[in-house]
């Protein structure tokens, strides 16, 4: 990413309805499809850290950030031990060491998204999962993706054949932020066509009460992890194992 969006990033990760909102989806993905007694945990790309302390009631989570800057942000938070790493040839962890593996919007940054899922596999125990998410639809790149050094945006059958290519299984996929996906599949694309400067992008907290509005909406698609496919949205989750 462009180096001005960590500092954003560390700023506004607890308060912003998008992070808040993913993280009770995430959340709730692991009670749903782990024991969360003592889990071993690694985020991979953990970026500048505001999902440790969620994951850290699950059991010992570590970090591993390829970016310096947002590496020593994440550490400043003193909930996880932060590794440098780079996938899919650069893990400084050992072949089934863990329990979870959280990729959170990471995959779509990197160029061998099947290389690096086969890689993460060999880091699970027998047992563990990755939970994972990647932006939805390729009709909706705008220069959000840009800004962010995006490769790729992924439909269904397009992740489930990169997992298949990794010699992983899909237990569960589907899309979500789907309540809140006709309005930002509109702003995305009127932002596309008015050619904004992708080097200018700073992601703002909206005013409380449309941040805990927006939240809520989002938030409300825990319901159904598990349970249900929904058939659209702006991102992707994904639950998948050896």
């Amino acid at each position: 990413m462009h180096p001005s969006l960590y500092e954003n990033m560390y700023k506004i990760e607890g308060s912003h309805w998008w992070f808040r909102g993913r993280r009770k989806i995430v959340e709730t993905t692991i009670e749903r499809y782990l024991d969360t007694s003592g889990l071993s945990i690694l985020e991979a790309g953990c970026g500048t850290g505001g999902n440790l302390e969620m994951l850290s009631k699950f059991g010992k989570v570590a970090g591993m950030e390829l970016n310096d800057h947002a590496r020593e942000l994440a550490k400043s938070r003193g909930v996880a031990q932060i590794y440098p790493g780079r996938l899919p040839d650069q893990l400084p962890f050992d072949m089934c060491s863990t329990d979870l593996i959280v990729l959170l919007d990471v995959l779509e940054h990197i160029g061998p998204d099947v290389d690096s899922l086969a890689a993460l596999g060999q880091l699970l125990k027998k047992n563990g999962r990755i939970i994972m998410t990647v932006p939805a639809f390729p009709f909706l790149w705008s220069y959000h993706d840009e800004c962010h050094h995006h490769r790729r945006r992924y439909t269904r059958k397009s992740l489930q054949n990169v997992i298949a290519e990794a010699g992983m299984t899909v237990e569960y996929i589907s899309y979500i932020n789907s309540i809140l996906f006709p309005v930002v599949a509109l702003v995305r694309i009127l932002q596309r066509l008015r050619g904004r400067n992708m080097h200018k992008e700073e992601i703002a907290v909206p005013p409380q009460p449309v941040n805990r509005l927006l939240e809520k909406l989002f938030g409300m698609e825990k319901a159904v992890i598990g349970r249900l496919r929904i058939p659209f949205g702006v991102s992707l989750l994904a639950v998948i194992k050896k």
